[in-house]
């Protein structure tokens, strides 16, 4: 039976976090240093950077919310890395005003190019902040996910519109300025430096699925866990998730 205390925050961020992990092991294993310096764009209170600071990495987290960064520092103290947790205000257009480039072993940039203005641009400054053979880590919105959600909510044309607009969004309300396709996504990553390796589908069915349902029914979520990992490396479910994640490192 699933743990009831068990957050469903989980679904977000399972799939990220074991591709994640596996790469910042790789680059443990190629550097000889237990110790990674990375870079957190777009971080907010540390969904990432503190459990990667408490593996052993030095985190540099970059958010223009001087609001998250409070709960980036209260959140390290309490889990007692701050020492190795460090927050920066500012954003990724701005990067290198506010850290060095070319200083970091991956960099995680998640959740941030569907509201920057240019999004080639933030790809770049994500890469150029890398050293050579760094891991990049993006995690962006998935044009189909969007798509489907607005069908299945009845709003037909909008669904439409998000199809053939060039930016994904589904009409002037939509909160959301960019969305991407898998091949987008790789696109910018090779056009910044970068060489495109993995491609994850994140949340394929998660916000398909009723929560009450993975709330009540016993082990719902560890069921859905599984199946959005199974799922997640598949091409063919790339097209319909909510979001996309590309793994990609720096040409030496």
């Amino acid at each position: 039976m699933s743990d009831p205390m068990r957050p469903r925050a989980s679904l977000r961020t399972a799939v990220v976090w074991e591709v994640l992990k596996e790469a910042l092991d790789r680059r443990v294993q190629a550097t000889g240093r237990a110790a990674l310096d990375v870079l957190d764009t777009g971080g907010g209170s540390g969904n990432f950077a503190v459990p990667l600071a408490a593996l052993g990495h030095r985190v540099t987290v970059v958010d223009p919310s001087p609001n998250a960064l409070f709960a980036l520092e209260r959140r390290a103290a309490e889990a007692g890395v701050a020492e190795r947790v460090q927050g920066v205000q500012g954003d990724v257009l701005g990067l290198f005003d506010v850290v060095e480039r070319g200083g970091y072993d991956a960099v995680l940039c998640h959740g941030v190019l569907e509201y920057v203005e240019d999004p080639a641009e933030g790809v770049r400054n994500a890469v150029d902040a890398l050293r050579p053979e760094g891991a990049l880590s993006l995690l962006a919105a998935g044009l189909g996910g969007a798509v489907i959600s607005r069908a299945l909510a009845g709003h037909f044309t909008e669904a439409q519109h998000a199809l053939s607009d060039p930016a994904g969004r589904w009409g002037a309300g939509d909160p959301v300025p960019h969305r991407f396709t898998a091949e987008r996504l790789t696109e910018l990553v090779a056009a910044a430096g970068a060489s495109a390796g993995a491609v994850h589908g994140v949340r394929v069915f998660a916000d398909l699925v009723p929560g009450v349902l993975v709330d009540t029914e016993p082990g719902a979520l560890d069921a859905l866990l599984k199946l959005e990992a199974a799922a997640a490396e598949l091409p063919a479910f790339h097209a319909i998730a909510t979001q996309l994640h590309v793994l990609g490192e720096k040409r030496g």
